[in-house]
């Protein structure tokens, strides 16, 4: 096989996985940060896009764990002191949508898709 033959088949095989990474990340919901920090949430109020899938990162920076919990997006997951969880929800139509911490009262939001 001659070089210029070599070089060609490089070629099209790193376009052909450069362009499968980008369809990868192209398809990556929006992300959202929510915050548990002294047992409340930080924004209490968050407002996302609707009608799109979304990602909640929910980050716990309390020392114990906590529970993100919504029966409006059927959504349950506990979240470990000082670590991150990813809730992935949606398409959601337009709306209010409540959250809370189960494990701590005080905490609680709302989710408005707009």
């Amino acid at each position: 096989m001659s070089l210029s033959k070599i070089g060609f088949f490089g070629f099209l095989f790193f376009f052909l996985f450069a362009g499968a990474a980008f369809t990868v990340h192209a398809d990556e919901p929006e992300s959202f940060l929510l915050v548990m920090k002294d047992h409340h949430f930080v924004p209490e109020t968050l407002t996302v896009p609707a009608n799109e899938k979304i990602k909640l990162r929910v980050q716990n920076q309390d020392p114990e764990e906590a529970e993100f919990e919504s029966s409006d997006l059927n959504r349950e997951k506990v979240v470990s002191g000082q670590s991150d969880i990813f809730v992935f929800v949606g398409p959601l139509v337009p709306g209010r949508y409540k959250f809370s911490d189960d494990f701590h009262a005080s905490a609680t939001g709302i989710l408005i898709a707009q």
